[in-house]
């Protein structure tokens, strides 16, 4: 029974946490949008500075804050919903990685943006957003895992029209961040192509494993059983060694 419940902490452990802590993280970036959102509208800071400049020095400042600034409320509102669904999507099922997508997908983003963008301020988590659903969604197709590629089905089927927003069609749009998001997400999914997704086991299996692991040990000899119990609870390997020597024809006289 304890060798369950220690399990169980193990997998609660690699998930993130108990209950819904996958939400967290997301929650509490699209918080700080919003926050940063208010104070440039309320303060008239004109943030839009922070963005991405590409060509120049100055502008490269824009890879590490130009997510963090929008230049509307729509702009922010339409950023908002698809950060929570695919930023609680990464932090579920990748945990162990999803830090390092994150970071690397934002400068990466922003880098490519600053490489071939056009010369004007490039704002927005739009670039993040395509970097998480493009790893999501490759990521679902390489590993070949049924709930990773359902969860590739809904990113296609709620944001396939993301698709278009990597193409020069609308002036006021920055597809450069789009397609460096895009490539980020996509070349992330194949480096981590052998990371191992969450794996969640629930009590019943834990219990199964526990009693087909209990059996297992039925077929072996129960000399050899003892000696291995024996071995692990004491800690290393004992033996007992006999020390003799042939008695001299002196020792034999004294002991007659």
């Amino acid at each position: 029974m304890n060798k369950t419940h220690t399990a169980l902490e193990d997998s609660n452990q690699e998930s993130g946490g108990s209950g819904r802590s996958y939400m967290l993280w997301p929650f509490y970036f699209v918080l700080l949008l919003w926050v940063v959102f208010w104070a440039d509208s309320r303060f008239m800071l004109d943030l839009y500075h922070l963005g991405v400049l590409p060509g120049s020095a100055a502008g490269m400042f824009g890879i590490f804050t130009s997510p963090l600034i929008h230049g509307s409320l729509m702009h922010l509102v339409n950023n908002t919903f698809p950060i929570l669904a695919l930023g609680a999507g990464l932090f579920y099922f990748y945990p162990r990685i999803a830090w390092k997508v994150i970071i690397v997908s934002w400068l990466a983003s922003g880098l490519m943006t600053w490489l071939i963008g056009r010369e004007s301020y490039h704002i927005g988590a739009s670039g993040l957003i395509y970097a998480l659903a493009g790893f999501i969604f490759l990521c679902g197709i390489l590993r070949k895992q049924a709930n990773l590629l359902a969860l590739s089905l809904l990113v296609v089927f709620f944001y396939g029209s993301l698709v278009w927003g990597v193409l020069p069609i609308e002036d006021t749009v920055s597809w450069e961040a789009h397609l460096g998001g895009a490539f980020a997400g996509f070349g992330l999914a194949i480096y981590y192509r052998k990371s191992p997704p969450r794996s969640k086991k629930y009590s019943w299996e834990l219990v199964e494993e526990e009693v087909e692991e209990a059996e297992s040990h039925d077929n072996i000899p129960e000399e050899i059983w003892n000696r291995e119990a024996w071995e692990e609870y004491s800690g290393s390997n004992h033996g007992i060694r006999y020390i003799y020597r042939t008695k001299e024809p002196d020792d034999l006289n004294a002991d007659s």
